[in-house]
């Protein structure tokens, strides 16, 4: 029999180590106040309207983002029931329709006359804007430290969805490869700006949303975010469960890889929360999350509109519903993911790998 090479057997200890000190003592919710988000629709609460509002123009340095009130779950967002959970305080740089990287998913929004600012040409400079902002009166805009603050990362359901991977309209050359390189290469620099407890958060279940599910499980012909979706929407289901499956499957073996073997981030702890496992738990077992009046529904949607986004029909019992609309969670599966991730700052979360 073939042995194992040294370079082979080093790198699986190095594995093997990293998985036996999996929960590390630094992860303690009591640690942590101050939480700092990027991502899309998801974690966005505001932003993308601000720039709706003030001719494509971004938030000043030192923008005091108000809540969120009506984000795209029908109420809070995620970040803001994590943040109030955690009793942490919330700099969320989320843009509704971003991606990481416009060099790879360029998606354009007319309302803006530009493609949504992405974390790499907006989110990321912003936060290391504000990091550094100090106002007139000598406040510190941000007050997080290098031991007291959490990073979370959640972005790729437009980097993976429509008018970007799935539908062929990366720019030419990119592959899903160089989306997960942004994901990295944020937190680079994240690290080089004093970050050192980071979250990631993987791909959700996209092929279970009602934009993107087999007829069988709710999928609809067309929507508001996807009006031309054309007529094999099972090969679209298929489609974006293996490219969600690829991804989620790279961060889970990269992660420890680059902390463990490329010492990447030298004193860093890097969380992978697996999102993508919890709203599939919801999908499968609903009644362990979902505690509305209504039956329970895990394959319609709250806030039911034509492909125009007219004549829309709202639901009562929203606390029934994984779904608020045909691309994003309820309100009451947002609080789901922010109990679970105050769990996974806890350090022993079961829907969570730790390394570092």
């Amino acid at each position: 029999m073939r042995s194992s090479s040294p370079s082979t057997t080093i790198l699986a200890l190095s594995f093997a180590v990293a998985i036996g000190h999996a929960h590390h003592s630094r992860w303690e919710v009591n640690n942590f106040k101050s939480l700092v988000t990027f991502g899309d629709s998801y974690t966005d609460e505001n932003r993308l309207g601000y720039f709706i509002n003030h001719n494509g123009s971004a938030p000043p340095v030192g923008w005091q983002q108000p809540v969120g009130l009506n984000t795209a779950s029908g109420g809070l967002s995620w970040a803001r029931y994590a943040s109030i959970y955690s009793n942490t305080a919330l700099y969320n740089y989320a843009v509704s329709g971003a991606v990481c990287s416009n060099l790879v998913t360029p998606r354009y929004f007319s309302s803006i006359s530009a493609p949504f600012p992405s974390i790499q040409s907006y989110e990321l400079p912003a936060f290391l804007a504000d990091s550094a902002y100090v106002s007139p009166n000598g406040t510190k805009f941000f007050t997080g430290t290098a031991t007291d603050t959490a990073y979370a990362i959640w972005i790729g359901t437009n980097d993976l969805g429509n008018s970007a991977f799935l539908t062929d309209s990366q720019v030419v050359g990119k592959t899903l490869l160089d989306y997960v390189d942004c994901v990295f290469s944020t937190l680079d620099s994240l690290y080089a700006n004093g970050g050192r407890s980071f979250v990631l958060l993987n791909l959700s279940p996209l092929n279970l949303l009602p934009q993107y599910a087999t007829p069988e499980n709710g999928g609809y012909t067309a929507t508001k975010f996807f009006p031309d979706k054309g007529s094999n929407i099972t090969e679209i289901s298929y489609r974006i469960a293996e490219n969600v499956a690829t991804v989620n499957s790279i961060f889970s073996y990269r992660t420890p890889f680059e902390v463990i073997v490329e010492k990447r981030w030298p004193g860093a702890q890097i969380a992978n929360f697996d999102v993508h496992g919890l709203i599939a738990d919801i999908w499968h077992n609903p009644a362990g999350y979902l505690n509305g009046t209504a039956p329970l529904n895990v394959t319609g949607v709250i806030d039911q509109c034509d492909v125009n986004g007219k004549n829309c029909v709202v639901k009562e019992s929203r606390d029934s519903y994984l779904w608020y609309d045909e691309l994003h969670p309820s309100e009451q599966t947002s609080r789901v993911v922010a109990r679970e991730f105050v769990g996974v700052l806890g350090g022993g979360s079961k829907w969570a790998k730790y390394w570092g």
